[in-house]
């Protein structure tokens, strides 16, 4: 995957996107997006969505959402506001599809989102649900848990005292614009009321959520919520499994997908 450049224009504010694209010369196949975590980029995907697309035989659009990776870096003095996720999820992302040529009204992706990326990939899926063939989240959000906000504070002592600000410069031009946009967000007041559970009735797709037991940043109840209110949901609940099931279970992880997309009927059926 080589990346590029695209430009968009946001609240009128431009902004150049990191993206690639994966086996993009599979014309006939479904395009995966793949949405990175709080402190990720496209980079930090390595090589796992090549090979979860040659494992389905799909094309795969890879990028780092603006503040990250090599997308324009967030602004000093920007303080992203509680609906930070619901901006990417009904402004971002639309865009983005459209410039790198992705038609919504007639081919519909199928979405890959782990943390972050999965609460956008559902709240994209309630908005857009036309537009959706499958969602895969990995440890989404959908509230505000206590343990979240213990890891996100002990992150940030990470940050300051040991070698997290170093490890993320190796992803990102930027790495307090990553670090501190994720960290502020989170930690401000007003986001422990956060929460998309009205939103989630919107979805029709199917839809898999996985979640590690030993995840530090939230429980069971993240996907589990997802369950009650989305009911074509499929869990998948991992021991040995922490906050990034891509990575502590990979193999496990590409059998569970494969066998997820091949059961859903709309997967070869491209709107016409």
């Amino acid at each position: 995957m080589k990346p590029a450049m695209v430009d968009l224009v946001i609240g009128g504010r431009p902004l150049r996107i990191e993206y690639g694209w994966i086996a993009e010369h599979r014309e006939d196949r479904p395009v995966v997006v793949f949405l990175h975590e709080g402190l990720g980029s496209l980079a930090m995907w390595r090589d796992f969505p090549e090979r979860l697309c040659e494992a389905i035989g799909s094309r795969g659009l890879v990028y780092s959402r603006p503040g990250y990776g090599r997308s324009t870096p967030r602004r000093a003095s920007e303080v992203w506001r509680p609906d930070f996720m619901h901006e990417q999820a009904f402004e971002v992302l639309p865009a983005l599809l459209r410039s790198v040529g992705i038609d919504g009204t007639r081919e519909r992706v199928w979405l890959f989102g782990h943390s972050d990326g999965g609460s956008i990939s559902l709240l994209y899926a309630a908005r857009f649900a036309e537009a959706v063939a499958g969602a895969i989240v990995l440890a989404p959000h959908i509230l505000v848990e206590e343990i979240s906000l213990a890891s996100i504070t002990r992150a940030r002592e990470a940050y300051l005292t040991g070698d997290l600000r170093a490890r993320l410069a190796r992803y990102h031009d930027d790495p307090d614009s990553a670090f501190w946009g994720w960290h502020d967000a989170w930690l401000h007041p007003d986001f422990r009321t956060w929460s998309i559970e009205s939103e989630l009735p919107g979805i029709s797709c199917p839809l898999l959520a996985v979640q590690g037991l030993d995840d530090a940043y939230g429980t069971l109840e993240q996907i589990r919520g997802i369950a009650r209110r989305v009911l074509q949901t499929e869990l998948l609940e991992w021991p040995e499994c922490g906050h990034s099931p891509h990575r502590d279970q990979p193999e496990a992880l590409t059998r569970s997908v494969s066998g997820f997309v091949g059961r859903q009927m709309t997967w070869t059926a491209p709107r016409s």
